[in-house]
């Protein structure tokens, strides 16, 4: 079994959650773990987005993206 901890939140934060656990058909300790995952997953998309952003800015690297990435002519 995996390790356990308590988490100490107020009523109405703990009743909030319950209730849009209750509407995925999750408990409460599933729906924390996708709330947890779904938020790892945005910090790490925000993080990639902004790397992206920064390389655009590198010299020649649209136009490399635009030719490695860009629409392909479907093959006759």
């Amino acid at each position: 079994m995996a390790d356990t901890t308590t988490v100490e939140v107020d009523t109405d934060v703990h009743d909030r959650l319950s209730v849009l656990a209750a509407a995925r058909g999750l408990s409460l300790r599933a729906y924390l773990a996708e709330l947890a995952t779904a938020q790892e997953n945005e910090a790490a998309l925000v993080h990639a987005a902004r790397a992206f952003e920064g390389a655009l800015a590198r010299p020649g690297f649209r136009e490399g993206f635009a030719r490695d990435f860009g629409p392909r002519t479907p093959p006759e």
